[in-house]
C-alpha cells in the first residue's frame, strides 16, 4: 500500500516481524509428529538455522556445537578468529572495554592484518569436527581470499555485507563479478543482504544457492540512524520470497533459499520469518546468548569496526542458558530466548503443518505488538 509522505514524495507501508502475526488455522498436529529439518544443496541438517558469522557468537567452537545440535555456524573469516593466533586476551579486553570507547578500539582491534594460514587452520579444524563448513568473507575481500577459502574445503561460501548488489559500480577498484565468479566455483554460494524485490532477483541470476535478506546484526546495528536505510523485515522477506517465486519460474525450475537475516531477537519471530516466505534465519543476538559463546554476552558485528563509517555497537545482550538450551530447550523463562526449535516445532503444530516449507503457507494478520509495561 502507498502512502503520501507529503505532496512531493510517496512511500510504501512496510511492516516489521513485530507488526505480523500467525493465525492458527482448523487442523493441529503432535509437535513430536512435525519435521524442522531443511536441506540447502547437498546439506540435510535438522533445523532452518545458521549462526552469524558474528565474533561474538560463533567461534570454531561454537561452529562445531551448533552444527552437532543440528544447525549450521558460519565463521567471519575476517574476524579474529583469522587475524590472531591466540584471541582469548582480545575478547577479554573488548569485554572490558567502557561503552565509549568501544567503537574506536575495535577499529584498531580489527586493523591487524588477516592471515590466511589461520583461514585455512580454522575451517580444517570445523571438518575434522565432521560439521557444515560454511565461511564468510565480504564482498570487498573475496577476490583477495576466495581461493584459500575454497582449498580449504569449505561446504558453503557466505558472501556477506550490509547490502550486496549484482552490479556493484565503482571508479577505483575493478568489482566482484558476482556471475561469473559463483559460475566457476565449484561450492554453493550463499549471498546478502538484499532487501527488495529487483535486488534479490539480481543476485538469484547469478547462480546464488541461497539469499540472505536485511542487514545481519539487527540487535548491534545502526544503519538506519547513520546512513537512513531500512527495511522492516516482514515485508523484506515477502518481497524476496515473491522473487524465488518468479525465478523459479524464470530459470525452469531452479530454487533458491531465502535466509532471514537479522530481526529474529526472540522465538517467535522464527515461525513468522517463515510464514513470510523465509526457508532459514540466520540467529547473531539470539547466539550470542549463550554460555558458550565467545564474547561472554557482549554482541557486536563487522559494522561496528568499520574503518570509516561504524555502523554498530558493542551491545550488552546478557546470557540466558546453553547453545542447547537455547536451540532445543527445555524452557525456563517464558521471554522468547530459549528454545528456539521448540517453539517453531509447537507452532507448526498449532497451525498443522508438518514441514518447514509447508509453513510458508501460512494465514498471517497485520497485528503490530504492544508490549505489556
Amino acid at each position: 500500500m502507498t502512502m503520501d509522505i507529503g505532496r512531493g514524495k510517496q512511500g510504501r507501508r512496510a511492516y516489521s516481524l513485530d507488526d505480523v502475526a500467525i493465525v492458527p488455522s482448523r487442523r493441529t498436529r503432535d509437535p513430536e509428529d512435525v519435521s524442522t529439518s531443511w536441506q540447502i544443496d547437498a546439506y540435510h541438517v535438522e533445523m532452518p538455522i545458521l549462526g552469524a558469522p558474528m565474533d561474538s557468537a560463533m567461534s570454531p567452537q561454537t561452529v562445531i556445537e551448533l552444527g552437532r545440535l543440528g544447525g549450521i555456524g558460519v565463521l567471519d573469516l575476517e574476524g579474529l578468529w583469522t587475524r590472531y593466533e591466540d584471541p582469548q586476551p582480545i575478547y577479554d579486553e573488548i569485554n572490558r572495554l567502557p561503552e565509549h570507547a568501544s567503537n574506536r578500539r575495535l577499529q584498531e582491534i580489527y586493523a591487524e592484518p588477516i592471515k590466511p594460514d589461520l583461514i585455512g587452520e580454522r575451517l580444517q579444524e570445523i571438518r575434522d569436527a565432521g560439521v557444515v563448513v560454511a565461511g564468510k568473507l565480504s564482498p570487498q575481500r573475496t577476490q583477495k581470499y576466495w581461493r584459500t577459502v575454497v582449498e580449504a574445503g569449505v561446504d558453503l561460501f557466505v558472501i556477506r555485507g550490509t547490502t550486496v548488489s549484482a552490479e556493484h559500480v565503482s571508479s577505483r577498484q575493478q568489482p566482484l563479478n558476482l556471475k561469473r565468479f559463483i559460475y566457476e566455483l565449484d561450492v554453493p554460494v550463499i549471498v546478502g543482504g538484499v532487501a527488495t524485490y529487483t535486488a534479490a532477483l539480481h543476485l538469484m541470476r547469478t547462480g546464488a544457492a541461497g539469499v540472505l535478506v536485511g542487514f545481519g546484526g539487527g540487535a548491534a546495528h545502526s544503519t538506519r540512524q547513520l546512513l537512513g536505510i531500512h527495511a522492516p523485515m516482514a515485508t523484506a522477506i515477502a518481497d524476496v520470497a515473491a522473487a524465488r517465486r518468479d525465478y523459479l519460474d524464470e530459470s525452469g525450475g531452479r530454487y533458491v533459499h531465502v535466509i532471514a537475516d537479522g530481526g529474529i531477537g526472540r522465538s517467535g519471530d522464527l515461525p513468522k520469518a517463515i510464514g513470510c516466505g523465509a526457508d532459514a534465519v540466520m540467529l547473531g543476538a539470539a547466539l550470542a546468548r549463550a554460555s558458550e559463546a565467545p564474547g561472554k554476552g557482549w554482541h557486536w558485528g563487522s559494522e561496528a569496526h568499520h574503518p570509516e563509517v561504524p555502523r554498530g555497537h558493542r551491545v550488552y545482550v546478557g546470557t540466558v542458558g546453553s547453545m542447547e538450551e537455547i536451540m532445543l530447550g527445555p524452557s525456563s523463562r517464558a521471554n522468547g530466548t530459549v528454545n528456539y526449535i521448540g517453539s517453531l516445532r509447537r507452532t507448526m503444530a498449532t497451525t498443522g503443518y508438518l514441514e518447514v516449507k509447508d509453513l510458508q503457507r501460512v494465514e498471517m494478520v497485520v497485528s503490530p505488538y504492544e508490549p505489556h509495561s
